[in-house]
């Protein structure tokens, strides 16, 4: 019995040891980095950026795996429900970060399922309009959209993506008129948007970019905090008169909820001496982003705040993914 007692203790302490243990020798194998999106995306791409340099930090291979599908649920869920010990890491898109628990509440997962570990990019938007469109700035966009009875067409390219929500928040803070026009992809938007079939196209600046400099989209602002080096002359949607219109697609590193906080922490450290490097930052900016580092509880704070807006836009302006 005196036996039995002792070994009752010995494995109480070795539990309660080993997650300590682990993080200490973490890691001793190769680390899945799912990506709920398909290969060459924005998601994919800083995913491959991230886990190359990762890799050599830590030591072990960073394997990337695709999982698209039912809008980003599918790899969401997975990493979800995968065991909470560092192995099994989430890459994932802003959109369906917080986008997706007000479109779909009956997804099998919750952000909750989730413990941040870092921010890792910041993709700011531009709004670009028809060279058709009387407007050479923001304010006369708005002007014109209120002269006119229809108001103002704007693309998306699909239901309850973030260019659709873009639109609904463009027309709640210039009080103008909306129509929403949702197609299947950027391609055509970009080729009704020259034709001047659709009026305005919230965007990341890779999809315009080129139309942009031979004139037949004009770039009227952007929706992040500071002017992008890819197009300098395109002031802020501050500096063009509707501050308060911020819209941006982020990425961020997650690892399933419960993975121990010395684990979270090292990951933590080892992404943010990525993007703090000048390699990184030089990619990114080339995708016409911004690198950008968070740890845990600035993650932690800014996912809950995010989680408020897009809930409050998606409600008030009636979105779904349907």
């Amino acid at each position: 019995m005196k036996w039995s007692v002792k070994t009752s203790v010995m494995a109480v302490l070795v539990a309660a040891a080993w997650p300590l243990f682990a993080a200490q020798t973490y890691p001793t194998k190769p680390i899945n980095m799912v990506v709920p999106s398909a290969p060459a995306g924005s998601t994919d791409i800083v995913a491959r950026l991230i886990g190359e340099q990762l890799a050599k930090d830590l030591g072990q291979p960073i394997v990337v795996e695709n999982r698209p599908g039912a809008s980003g649920n599918i790899g969401t869920e997975a990493v979800a429900r995968a065991k909470p010990d560092g192995y099994t890491l989430l890459m994932q898109y802003s959109g369906y970060h917080v986008g997706n628990p007000a479109l779909f509440p009956q997804a099998r997962w919750k952000p909750k399922d989730f413990a941040p570990v870092a921010l890792v990019m910041r993709a700011p938007h531009v709004v670009a309009v028809s060279g058709k469109i009387p407007a050479k700035n923001l304010s006369e966009l708005i002007a014109f959209g209120k002269k006119d009875k229809r108001g103002l067409f704007y693309a998306s390219s699909g239901n309850g993506s973030i260019q659709h929500i873009a639109g609904v928040m463009f027309g709640n803070q210039a009080h103008v008129p909306v129509t929403h026009v949702p197609y299947k992809g950027a391609g055509p938007v970009v080729t009704d948007l020259i034709g001047g079939q659709v009026d305005m196209f919230v965007t990341t600046p890779p999809s315009v970019i080129q139309q942009v400099k031979t004139g037949k989209i004009k770039a009227l602002a952007y929706t992040g905090p500071k002017r992008h080096p890819s197009m300098p002359d395109v002031p802020t949607s501050a500096e063009a008169g509707l501050p308060g219109y911020n819209v941006e697609s982020w990425f961020a590193v997650f690892a399933p909820a419960g993975t121990p906080p010395d684990i979270i922490n090292k990951l933590s450290a080892s992404i943010k001496k990525i993007v703090e490097s000048q390699d990184y930052r030089r990619k990114i900016e080339d995708q016409g982003s911004f690198a950008a580092y968070m740890g845990p509880q600035a993650l932690q704070k800014f996912v809950s705040e995010e989680l408020a807006t897009w809930a409050k836009v998606i409600k008030e302006g009636n979105i779904t993914a349907e």
